[in-house]
């Protein structure tokens, strides 16, 4: 009878099942600064199209509103609060969507970058949003100039918990 299930090509697995995941950590590349800094730039002008793109139908708002009378007022009075809610949207909109269902942003994707947790998986929808409100921190963009050589990881990186690797 254990022949039987033994030769049966449509019968249990009869290897073992390990219990537990390894427990090393996956050998992750960090990309480098110069690829980082060529991604954070592509990255920025597409959120500041994407904030301008947010702009149009506020403007075409105002426009239906007021007409002429309401657009010469938008050139002319500064309202630093509209600003910076359409900049922080657009940002939060760009990053936390792209990152959170494809694990790269347009940067990412032109040099052969991605996001990935500390095992090397897909980070959680938590450290995206982490990563994203890390980006707001004041001078943080230059915190990827003082990183461990080894570690190449800006602030947004380091408390979201996430690496930026290589892909190609």
């Amino acid at each position: 009878m254990q022949d039987d299930l033994r030769d049966n090509p449509y019968g249990a697995p009869a290897a073992p099942i390990e219990a537990e995941l390894p427990s090393e950590r996956l050998a992750i590349e960090n990309a480098g600064r110069w690829r980082r800094l060529f991604g954070f730039l592509i990255d920025y002008a597409a959120s500041t199209l994407l904030s301008a793109l947010i702009s149009v139908p506020y403007v075409m708002y105002l426009y239906w509103q007021g007409g002429d009378a309401a657009l010469d007022a938008l050139e002319t009075e500064q309202n630093l609060l509209r600003d910076y809610v359409i900049g922080l949207s657009a940002t939060l909109l760009y990053y936390v969507t792209l990152e959170g269902f494809f694990g790269w942003t347009i940067g990412k994707l032109v040099t052969g970058t991605r996001v990935v947790n500390e095992k090397g998986g897909r980070p959680s929808w938590k450290q995206i949003v982490g990563r994203t409100l890390g980006r707001f921190i004041p001078f943080e963009p230059f915190s990827l100039l003082f990183a461990n050589d080894n570690d190449k990881r800006g602030w947004h990186d380091s408390l979201s918990k996430t690496h930026v690797v290589r892909r190609r």
